[in-house]
């Protein structure tokens, strides 16, 4: 339910264990291997933990969907198309981003750590989540890293000056490791608000971002069917169905680092850019580097420590919402909910509840309370 003020009143809080066991549960029953089950649960759990809940679990039925239309498979892994030292070429098989993500980062990382830098370009990826993820991990390893994504055959944002598709919503993501304190973690997509945010919003969240949409006329709307179009009972939305687009964002300079992405991630990957056709899957380029192989003594680790502490000091405008640094509202979104447990709008709950069933899950283990 949706309060005059924007806010959303969730109809279901569950911990985030028993979120994470039933979505598990729920892939496994599918067809995935129990660790990649967990994976799949860990990763979509793990958004909403970090207050992104439009790359949670509201896309459990659109990954079964996926799977049932070949579009994307469980059990598949990377496959080195090139190894060029401190680069590599890898393909997805079009298996799970929580899978095949993980282990383009983890062959990103051992590259850096042998050469000092390591570039990885990853192609033909099931969505890959939350990006912000990615950089977080390779944070925890000690490195800085850059991602720039597409998404293939999705066809949702509005270049500047259009109404009509002609990009995807191309996620940039950078982490800078902060031995000092906490670590910096950009991550954003480049159309004003995720796609999956407009999910949100059709599943009984917070409503859409004013400028975020457009109608058929290229005109302003707030109804997340322009994006999707009528959306038949008890079926996954596409957003690729609707007559309406998102909107880039920043203008020219937003729709700009999106056609970037969609070559970087897109063209140079060899994944393919956005257009029509079915699909979608992720291509992914990431940059890895050592901060310690570029410190020549002039305390790079301090540096990045004192100007974050910097930045946080400036007086904020409103004196109850003090300055923060990109990762922090991740943070004191975690540290709630893994207290009192993640929020979820009951149409979100409820479709979980059909994708368990319909994937053949026999004891749905559902708390009592709910």
């Amino acid at each position: 339910m949706t309060a005059a003020d924007g806010t959303v009143s969730s109809d279901v809080t569950l911990p985030a264990e028993i979120l994470t066991a039933f979505v598990s549960n729920t892939f496994a029953a599918a067809g995935a291997g129990s660790g990649e089950a967990a994976a799949i649960a860990e990763n979509l759990v793990g958004a909403n933990l970090a207050g992104h809940d439009s790359h949670g679990v509201v896309r459990v039925p659109r990954y079964l969907e996926a799977v049932k239309q070949g579009s994307m498979h469980f059990g598949r892994s990377v496959e080195t198309v090139i190894d060029g030292g401190a680069f590599a070429l890898i393909d997805g098989q079009f298996g799970f981003g929580q899978v095949i993500g993980q282990q383009a980062v983890d062959i990103g990382l051992e590259k850096a750590r042998k050469h000092s830098v390591s570039v990885i370009a990853l192609r033909n990826a099931g969505h890959l989540g939350r990006i912000g993820a990615w950089a977080e991990y390779a944070c925890a390893a000690g490195l800085v890293s850059i991602h720039f994504v597409n998404v293939a055959r999705s066809l949702l944002v509005a270049p500047f000056g259009s109404g009509e598709r002609r990009m995807s919503t191309a996620p940039v993501a950078i982490g800078v490791v902060n031995a000092g304190g906490d670590d910096f973690i950009l991550d954003f997509a480049t159309s004003k608000v995720a796609e999956g945010k407009v999910l949100m919003a059709l599943k009984g969240g917070k409503p859409t971002v004013p400028g975020s949409l457009v109608d058929a006329n290229g005109q302003p709307t707030h109804d997340p069917l322009a994006l999707y179009g009528p959306v038949p009972e008890d079926s996954v939305p596409d957003p690729r169905a609707g007559s309406g687009a998102l909107v880039a964002m920043g203008d020219h300079k937003g729709s700009g680092l999106a056609l970037a992405c969609e070559l970087l991630a897109g063209a140079l990957t060899g994944s393919g850019t956005s257009g029509p056709g079915s699909g979608p899957y992720n291509g992914m380029l990431s940059i890895y580097l050592s901060p310690d192989a570029m410190d020549d003594r002039q305390g790079i680790g301090h540096a990045v420590a004192d100007y974050i502490e910097f930045v946080r000091s400036a007086r904020p405008a409103d004196p109850q919402a003090p300055v923060m640094i990109p990762g922090d509202p991740e943070r004191k979104a975690r540290a709630k909910r893994l207290s009192e447990g993640v929020p979820l709008p009951r149409p979100t709950w409820d479709s979980l509840i059909l994708a368990a069933r319909e994937s053949g899950v026999r004891d749905l283990n559902i708390p009592e309370a709910l």
